[in-house]
């Protein structure tokens, strides 16, 4: 059958039409969606991050969440590509517990748990009865007990494993102060109505308190700090190794290092001090 000159013509037009919508498929920036906890992670993929993504060609987009369990389940999902606001403790009981692909893809630089009040200065102030508050999940529940093994406040069973503990492994409480655990997102708050809390850096830092101002700041383990997660299955993915480029690279380390941000108070993680060049002698 031959075809008329209009018919190929319109034929000609709608393969032309195809193969241009086809090309511009093809050419759209792939989306990488960021989840994060409210405060200083979501400013630092921001900051940082995001536009580093943008220079390679990515479209990226930030998404907050209020707790720390939702993150992780909407990575898993595939709702979101990269997430920014756990260590790797936490990742891999959360994983574990729920049976998730999710892995640590680095470590990043990160503000410590406080001891914040607004009704005492210092340690000695505690009396017996005093309530402080600290997160109620189990993993940042027993770094709150270590923390306040470290500055002397009570003593973990040894027979135990710390990373584990739980109020009922409080061998001396020798103030006889009350611990009340709860969201971690909601400690802030306590502050008005108790006597102290223990505050995760991002909460204290997204409630518009200073890091400067906890009566005791924790020395962070390597583990503790913060990290970026993806899919397991993403791991070697294009998208992912840009996104750990970026992070080792100087436009990041810029905005880390910058005296006016809040991040050069953050604790570095060790890949990161051991880029740092030695003081000079």
């Amino acid at each position: 059958m031959k075809l008329t000159h209009s018919v190929r013509a319109v034929l000609g037009i709608t393969l032309l039409a195809a193969g241009m919508q086809l090309a511009m498929a093809s050419s759209d920036p792939q989306t990488i969606t960021f989840g994060v906890a409210p405060g200083p992670y979501g400013d630092m993929v921001n900051l940082a991050i995001k536009p580093e993504l943008v220079k390679k060609g990515y479209k990226v987009v930030v998404r907050e969440f209020s707790d720390y369990v939702q993150p992780n389940l909407a990575l898993a999902n595939g709702s979101i590509d990269a997430n920014l606001f756990q260590h790797t403790l936490y990742l891999e009981k959360f994983a574990a517990d729920k049976g998730l692909k999710i892995s640590p893809l680095i470590t990043v630089p990160t503000a410590s748990m406080g001891f914040y009040s607004k009704k005492i200065k210092s340690l000695d102030e505690l009396k017996k009865g005093d309530v402080v508050t600290l997160s109620n999940d189990a993993t940042n529940l027993a770094r709150g007990l270590r923390f306040l093994q470290s500055i002397g406040l009570v003593t973990i069973k040894a027979d135990i494993d710390p990373t584990k503990a739980s109020e009922k492994d409080i061998l001396e409480n020798p103030r006889g102060l009350v611990f009340k655990p709860m969201e971690a997102a909601q400690l802030p708050r306590t502050l008005d109505s108790v006597t102290a809390s223990l505050v995760n850096g991002n909460f204290a830092l997204a409630s518009g308190m200073k890091l400067s101002s906890a009566i005791k700041l924790e020395t962070l383990d390597e583990n503790l700090k913060n990290i970026i997660a993806v899919r397991t299955d993403d791991l070697d993915k294009p998208f992912v190794k840009d996104t750990k480029a970026i992070v080792e690279g100087p436009a990041y380390a810029a905005v880390i290092n910058d005296p006016a941000l809040m991040y050069s108070q953050f604790q570095k993680p060790e890949w990161m001090q051991a880029k740092t060049p030695a003081p000079a002698q």
